[in-house]
């Protein structure tokens, strides 16, 4: 199965730009805009994260609940893996990881192509996928069954949508 690794470039540049030093940032009375103020990361217990097959059996939907009373924030791109398999789906568009505020009880949506025709030959089989908004933190794992999907998810070459703010603005991205 052919998987890349989304997580280790933008891991590799969070930690190149934190050793770098920003010039100016010491300096006695230089003059900064303030930057607008991202909402805090969303906390492991106040969001839920739900998948299930769509009625393209090459798609599976997935989404994530705000359950805080409180805008938090998420990563913009959804963490996909597929069993044992190495790597997750690599974001449509291509892009960084970055922060995506969900309100106080809204839901956010994503789409996944795990496969772009079931004939293929180099398919590969899992029992499960495990679905993270936060790819250092919470996530949930759910079985082919449970997916609705049969005894298996086929996977080769799958992508993901970023979050969106809607399930069909979520398919539109996969067209």
């Amino acid at each position: 199965m052919r998987i890349r690794s989304v997580l280790a470039l933008p891991a590799a540049a969070a930690a190149l730009l934190l050793a770098v030093p920003h010039s100016g940032s010491a300096a006695a009375g230089s003059a900064r805009p303030a930057a607008a103020a991202q909402p805090a990361k969303c906390a492991d217990r106040s969001v839920v994260v739900r998948a299930h097959r769509a009625a393209d059996p090459r798609v599976l939907h997935i989404s994530v609940t705000n359950r805080s009373a409180r805008t938090c924030a998420v990563d913009r791109i959804p963490t996909v893996v597929f069993g044992d398999l190495d790597g997750a789906a690599l974001p449509v568009p291509a892009g960084d990881s970055g922060p995506y505020p969900i309100g106080a009880g809204r839901t956010a949506y994503a789409a996944v192509r795990t496969i772009a025709d079931p004939a293929d030959p180099q398919a590969r089989r899992v029992g499960s996928i495990s679905v993270s908004a936060d790819p250092a933190r919470f996530g949930r794992s759910f079985t082919a069954r449970e997916l609705g999907a049969g005894d298996a998810v086929l996977v080769w070459e799958p992508v993901t949508t970023w979050w969106q703010s809607s399930q069909a603005a979520a398919d539109r991205q996969l067209s």
